[in-house]
């Protein structure tokens, strides 16, 4: 991923318990209450720190106390082999790499270009299939809900939908099945794992998925999702695939275009641009992803 060429509900409950750092440890099962008893001594003895107490007795490791710290700053995230989510999901499991610092300066961007301006939604689409928008948008979803945004990620491609394989979703029912007037927004799942993230997968594949998606239903849900969520990132179908981001962006009002290095010709991407402002969106940005 390239740095970014930006042109332009209920609240999760408060955590209870012990937040110190031998509580989380102890929560996290790092340390048995046993150990815990030895490390309270020598800490005690020396006047360290718990967690340098713990890390002398060969009970944790530095990777153990930064993702507690994590926890303590609700800013967790998972080392490698935790969870069943797509370990190409770095903001989850390589939060402090090049490659996610990318994506928060994105994010700033976005809040302050677009969001901080009264908007809710936003539509994340490729140019052309491959070009890794869904998994931008997953991770792009990661780092909102990582800042506190009550966030939820939509994944509206009705044809080839991803991120129920991205996050481990088990869920039948999804956005069609919503927009079918078959199921409700208790389809909307929570991602444990992280402060305040929650995914709607596609549901059931229709036959009909952008007929579906211009229903004046879907106008009525977007606005829904946006009395409820801070942030709204709808993954669609690729550009190229099919003309749902037409339909989806001129309801939610603003898209962020994902492009390939070496890959997206500039001319689809003007082209992209073209029609989806002439259909009455806001092009916000565009980025240039290596994934």
């Amino acid at each position: 991923m390239t740095p970014p060429m930006l042109t332009t509900a209920a609240r999760p409950p408060t955590r209870t318990g012990d937040s110190s750092i031998g509580g989380l440890l102890l929560e996290s099962g790092k340390i048995t209450p046993e150990n815990a008893e030895k490390v309270l001594r020598m800490q005690k003895e020396l006047g360290i720190r718990f967690g340098e107490a713990a890390q002398r007795l060969g009970l944790i490791t530095d990777a153990d106390i930064q993702q507690v710290l994590a926890r303590q700053f609700d800013y967790p995230y998972l080392l490698a082999g935790q969870g069943k989510y797509s370990q190409r999901l770095l903001a989850a499991y390589k939060p402090f790499s090049p490659q996610v610092e990318v994506l928060r300066a994105i994010r700033s961007q976005l809040m302050l270009r677009w969001f901080a301006r009264g908007h809710k939604a936003l539509v994340i689409v490729g140019i052309d299939s491959g070009d890794g928008a869904s998994l931008f948008a997953a991770n792009l979803a990661v780092v909102f809900s990582q800042l506190g945004e009550h966030t939820l990620l939509v994944d509206a491609n009705l044809r080839t939908p991803t991120q129920h394989e991205i996050f481990d979703l088990k869920h039948k029912q999804g956005l069609s099945d919503v927009l079918a007037g078959r199921a409700d927004l208790e389809a909307i799942a929570r991602v444990e794992s992280f402060v305040d993230l929650h995914v709607l997968e596609a549901g059931t594949l229709p036959p009909n998925p952008q007929e579906l998606l211009s229903r004046a239903s879907f106008g009525e849900l977007n606005n829904r999702l946006g009395e409820r969520f801070d942030v709204v990132l709808y993954d669609v179908a690729a550009f190229a695939t099919a003309a749902d981001a037409q339909a989806i962006a001129a309801r939610a009002g603003g898209v962020l275009l994902v492009t390939r290095r070496n890959q997206t010709r500039l001319s689809e991407l003007n082209a992209a641009t073209e029609q989806l402002v002439r259909g009455g969106a806001e092009i916000v940005g565009s980025v240039m992803v290596e994934f």
